[in-house]
């Protein structure tokens, strides 16, 4: 039952316990530069820039891969996520970070295998051996118009992209887990059948609490890498046998014919 289950997780924040993209440009020294240059240019384009002032300076792309194997991931998230993936659980990601920075980090804790999808930003290594990294949507030819979402990337047209691609095998409980302001617009988009888990004193669990009757997926908040494993477990479980009482109603309400009945149980003589 547990292949009906579709586990959607963010990943700054939510599988790591920080910004990747912040991790990278403090372990290497750029942050200087990079706050003066932020409020000049759009987000992935100055993550762009600033993989290039990296290599100017000589940083190579194992550099950046020996920082990003040192962003703190709790050893519970790691269990929980191979947990769900043992149970028979589709899990993807939907993230706002690329797709270097999340493969190197999930690659080094053994758990890349345990993905089917990965929604990211495109990153990749050019000749000269730089990483660039570029908008998941090409806002200026194509925007997304979603006005709650970054122009770079709306999860919510994510979500109804997966939720098309995998509703052809039937009808899925999707449980979702972010933390940012990006992973509300995808939470609106949850069934009553689904569940959503904002990270607990967050961005997406303040949009939540102000009004929590627009969402129709039910909501259970988490904090640390603890509460979400052992509270992700519990919403598989749920949702599995949701899924067994709905057969069982199912065949319970199934018409009998005048000739059939239901079998009686018989009194054995000692």
């Amino acid at each position: 039952m547990a292949d009906k289950i579709v586990v959607v997780l963010d990943f700054d924040k939510t599988i790591i316990d920080c910004d990747s993209d912040n991790w990278v440009v403090d372990g290497l020294g750029a942050t200087e530069l990079f706050e003066r240059l932020l409020p000049t240019m759009p987000w992935n384009s100055l993550m762009d820039r600033m993989m290039r002032e990296l290599h100017s300076q000589g940083k190579s792309i194992e550099d950046i891969a020996e920082c990003l194997k040192k962003a703190p991931l709790d050893p519970h998230v790691i269990d929980g996520i191979r947990s769900a993936y043992a149970m028979g659980c589709d899990l993807r990601v939907v993230s706002d970070a690329n797709l270097f920075f999340i493969e190197t980090i999930l690659k080094h804790h053994g758990i890349l295998e345990c993905f089917s999808e990965i929604n990211t930003n495109p990153s990749y290594v050019d000749e000269d051996g730089r990483l660039r990294i570029f908008p998941y949507h090409d806002f200026n030819t194509s925007p997304h118009g979603c006005s709650l979402c970054p122009p770079n990337m709306c999860k919510g047209k994510i979500i109804e992209r997966i939720r098309a691609s995998v509703t052809a095998e039937g009808k899925k409980h999707f449980i979702y887990l972010g933390d940012g302001k990006g992973d509300y617009c995808p939470s609106l988009k949850l069934s009553e059948s689904d569940y959503v888990m904002p990270r607990k004193h967050f961005p997406l669990w303040d949009l939540i609490r102000s009004n929590p009757q627009l969402l129709k997926a039910e909501i259970h908040e988490w904090s640390t890498g603890e509460e979400q494993a052992r509270i992700l477990k519990q919403l598989i479980n749920k949702a599995i046998v949701a899924d067994l009482m709905s057969v069982e109603f199912k065949f319970d309400s199934i018409p009998l014919s005048p000739k059939e009945t239901r079998p009686v149980a018989l009194r054995v003589p000692h």
